[in-house]
């Protein structure tokens, strides 16, 4: 009974003083006690990890587990990535989770007000894909070749780089 790791906003780059809820979902029953890694120091065993004004101290993995009343720790849930980022560059939204062969994907580019930037360079590996006036980068089927680092460029500033992985459709079961 694994937990699943839920962040609202849903993608794991954002800038300093921005609002993040992470809520820990376990399906089944009620009256669970809850525990994060790192520690949540606010609300420890809450099924919610809020972070009401993020900072670059914030920045790390994520992860939740949880326990019933005369059970024993579910296991760790899926790691969430989170990445502070100082708010005059523009950043990348990519998948928080591993995505699918021959899924649809849409990577943006977008400021700190969530305005999606136009004359945008997207760039994978360090390698210029396209610039695109729309600031988004649209993958129609994501294939293995397509794993690896992204990051775009606005007015001559990068983006810190997200890594996206691919996972094989026969994967997707385990």
């Amino acid at each position: 009974n694994k937990p699943s790791l839920v962040l609202q906003p849903n993608w794991s780059q954002i800038y300093r003083g921005e609002k993040v809820t992470l809520t820990c979902e376990i399906q089944g029953g009620t009256q669970w006690t809850y525990e994060w890694r790192p520690t949540n120091r606010n609300s420890p065993s809450s099924s919610e990890y809020k972070i009401n004004s993020a900072t670059e101290s914030l920045s790390g993995e994520y992860s939740c587990r949880g326990k019933r009343e005369g059970f024993s720790w579910t296991p760790w849930s899926n790691v969430v990535n989170l990445t502070v980022y100082d708010d005059s560059a523009p950043l990348l939204l990519s998948p928080v989770h591993p995505v699918t062969e021959g899924d649809p994907v849409t990577l943006s580019c977008r400021d700190k007000k969530q305005q999606l930037l136009s004359n945008v360079f997207f760039y994978h590996n360090d390698k210029l894909l396209h610039s695109d006036s729309r600031g988004e980068l649209n993958i129609s089927a994501v294939s293995k070749s397509d794993e690896g680092f992204y990051k775009c460029q606005h007015s001559g500033k990068d983006s810190p780089r997200s890594w996206m992985s691919v996972r094989g459709e026969e994967e997707e079961n385990i």
